[in-house]
């Protein structure tokens, strides 16, 4: 009997199997990087122990530290959580060479499938589907997609779609593998477009049982990385279903596999490929148990200790939709910093790895939460999480919490016609934070009311008036803290000529005095404004923060910058400067001072949050100084080029 758990990772997933294991009566051992020394999962574990530094290959990739942190905390078995060494072979020989129990499959059978190359040839010899393997020197068909052959998560991913992106997909292709894996072979394989990623989860236990249980639809994703995720899937029939859970099963008979795992294939049609299978537990593992009514970790865990399983799953009841927020812009660029406030209400599952006052690191993935409902029906599903979602109270950092309810509102979302080209720029909803069906409404100010630095949700006639609220609240804020007649308006002379203003960085200025022509003001303080108009009354809660503002609303939420009347000098950058969007590595400089550029053109690469991001000229013009080079580290909003537009 396991007494003593350490998880070998971080975040979300490391709070999750510490739920389990309080609900078992196991004592948990957390492990943190120097980044992560106030994070929630830490404070949460009976015993946390430090690896020191913020690297992922200095801290939860490096197998010895883990080990030792074991030894230190007296852990008697590790779970590997998903991502990091969860995959590794290596690091699961190591700790059952160390005596301690591996929740999670054999290493053989990590082998077996941590290579998909390798796996891809395994499954043809057993009879489960596979898509044709390419010749990457002279690949006989296009579009195609070249993939790692180690990890998974989306990284290592290009699609090519003519002989001369071949080359540079490739290149950074291996280059983002061998930086996420430690691997950087690829392999390519035809590109089945719009088609459907739906996966099967498994569980084996030592005796010989294997579950098929339940699939989930993953087809909406961005980068190929999945970001609505569902079961049961909505476009498959029970025959192919059926096929499915075939083709599962016997792909993990044919590893010997043990513990939980998911098997993910391609459908199109009839047609059903393999595409990997992930030995290990789902980041969407939550749809399974709330549909199926188990608890994976806990199944993990009780098939570690050697426990059989009942002869079958239990069956699916109702239906349930998980959305992944991220704290990302509107250009999925990863933010960092202080999440000042996180609250999800309502009846749904949040599974976190933060909470009000988190720092969001650089270092890692840039995943906040999971948010999952559960419902007799698809739509009851749904309509249960686009509500939490808009009701959420994220501030601090931009989110694509409205990206998400974009997705879940869309109509051919809500008919089940989702495939992985679901967020494309020609799919039914672009991967934009601010793209809705919906037109915009005319606000009172001068400037538009659209989203303010990508918080501004879904045009409702609401919005319009978020900037006039926060310009009220933040003008009774100030006369609350004035220490001379406080009680006096806010702007109070004895002959008034001027309307009242505030200047918001993202939409200018907005007057707040006198009112726009049919607004009346029930109430205004500084954290909450009433408005009238047009006989609807509408309310709007304000947060301060030093330098910012956050309202919440019925119709949507903005995140507004205060400019100073009388703002502080500050430091010039120069026109044309290209700036850093987040803190990274510079992985590749791909300009010298002199160069030509076009609009769209990559100038440098940078690596944070695990991904590759290119900086692109932002028209056509001149380079006249570099101010990066390879291997450096650079702070958010640190200059990197600038370009001169124009031939001179």
């Amino acid at each position: 009997m396991i007494t003593r758990l350490l998880v070998a990772n971080r975040g979300e997933i490391a709070r999750r199997v510490f739920r389990t294991c309080r609900e078992l009566g196991i004592s948990t051992v957390a492990v943190f990087s120097d980044a992560d020394a106030d994070a929630p999962h830490v404070a949460e574990a009976d015993l946390a122990v430090r690896l020191p530094g913020t690297r992922p290959a200095d801290t939860y990739l490096d197998v010895e530290r883990l080990l030792a942190a074991c030894r230190a905390s007296g852990a008697d078995a590790v779970h590997p959580g998903y991502g990091f060494l969860s995959e590794s072979a290596e690091f699961a020989r190591e700790v059952l060479a160390a005596g301690l129990v591996w929740v999670g499959p054999p290493p053989e059978a990590i082998a077996a499938m941590g290579v998909k190359i390798g796996a891809k040839r395994l499954m043809a010899e057993a009879g489960v589907p596979v898509l044709p393997s390419l010749d990457l020197a002279a690949p006989e068909e296009f579009p195609l997609l070249v993939k790692a052959s180690a990890g998974g998560g989306g990284r290592g991913m290009r699609v090519v779609r003519g002989p001369g992106e071949l080359a540079g997909a490739v290149e950074s292709a291996r280059r983002e593998a061998a930086a996420a894996f430690g691997d950087g072979t690829v392999f390519a394989e035809p590109l089945l477009e719009r088609a459907r990623h739906v996966e099967v989860q498994v569980l084996a236990d030592r005796h010989g049982a294997v579950w098929a249980l339940g699939e989930r639809e993953c087809s909406v994703q961005r980068r190929h990385q999945k970001v609505i995720e569902e079961c049961p899937s909505p476009g498959i029939s029970q025959a192919t279903r059926s096929l499915l859970y075939e083709a599962a099963v016997r792909a993990a008979r044919t590893i010997g596999y043990v513990g939980a795992g998911t098997v993910e294939f391609l459908v199109k049609g009839d047609r059903v490929a393999f595409l990997e299978m992930n030995t290990r537990l789902q980041v969407e593992h939550p749809v399974t148990e709330l549909v199926h009514g188990v608890d994976l970790v806990r199944l993990q865990i009780e098939v570690a200790e050697g426990a059989a399983l009942p002869a079958e799953p239990p069956p699916p009841v109702g239906w349930a939709v998980e959305a992944r927020l991220y704290a990302e812009d509107d250009d999925h660029v990863p933010q960092a910093g202080v999440l000042r406030r996180f609250e999800i209400p309502g009846d749904v599952r949040v599974d976190a790895g933060v909470e009000s006052g988190s720092v969001v690191s650089p270092h890692y993935d840039a995943l906040l939460a999971k948010v999952v409902a559960h419902g007799a029906t698809r739509a009851e599903a749904v309509r249960r999480l686009v509500a939490a979602l808009r009701r959420a109270r994220l501030h601090g950092l931009i989110t694509n919490r409205d990206l998400l309810v974009n997705i879940l509102t869309n109509r051919e979302f809500a008919a089940g016609d989702t495939h992985t080209g679901f967020l494309d720029p020609d799919g039914p909803v672009r991967a934009s934070a601010t793209a809705t069906e919906k037109p915009a409404e005319a606000g009172p100010t001068a400037a538009p009311a659209g989203p303010a630095a990508g918080h501004a949700g879904p045009a409702a006639p609401a919005a319009g008036y978020a900037e006039l609220a926060a310009a009220l609240a933040v003008a009774a804020l100030n006369r609350s803290r004035a220490r001379v007649l406080p009680g006096l308006p806010s702007g109070w002379r004895n002959v008034r000529s001027q309307p009242r203003t505030i200047r918001f960085e993202e939409t200018g200025e907005v007057t707040y005095d006198p009112l726009p022509e049919g607004v009346t003001v029930v109430g205004a303080d500084p954290y909450r404004v009433v408005l009238e108009h047009g006989g609807l009354r509408r309310t709007y809660e304000i947060a301060h923060y030093p330098g910012s503002v956050c309202v919440d609303h019925a119709g949507g939420h903005a995140g507004l910058t205060p400019v100073p009347r009388l703002p502080e000098p500050a430091e010039h950058v120069a026109p044309g400067s290209l700036l850093a969007p987040m803190p990274g590595n510079v992985l590749r400089v791909e300009v010298e001072p002199g160069d030509r550029v076009v609009k769209g053109q990559a100038v440098l690469v940078l690596e944070a949050m695990k991904m590759e991001h290119r900086i692109t000229a932002p028209a056509d013009g001149v380079v006249s100084v570099v101010h990066v080079e390879k291997g450096r580290q650079v702070d958010a909003g640190a200059v990197l080029v600038i370009i001169q537009e124009g031939d001179s």
